[in-house]
């Protein structure tokens, strides 16, 4: 992991079947960003290709938005997400 500094949301659920975490923001994101996700069984940095908010693609999120991001990696609900250098 490179260096995470702060945290941008918390994970409230993941769908298994098309790999999507979604994300409650407790600050801004935006498509380009690196994600690092923690919680007690994870532990992995991905970048972020693509953000839908009710099931529409956006450029970036905004603090309080529930967005939905394709990840590579099961996420959890309750892991939380850093924004890495």
């Amino acid at each position: 992991m490179a260096g995470k500094s702060k945290k941008v949301g918390m994970v409230t659920h993941y769908y298994t079947n098309i790999g999507v975490g979604i994300i409650k923001l407790s600050s801004a994101l935006k498509v380009g960003d690196t994600l690092h996700f923690e919680g007690a069984t994870t532990n992995f940095d991905q970048p972020i290709k693509e953000m839908q908010y009710a099931h529409k693609a956006i450029e970036a999120g905004k603090k309080g938005q529930e967005v939905g991001i394709k990840v590579d990696q099961k996420v959890r609900d309750g892991d939380t997400a850093y924004l890495v250098n």
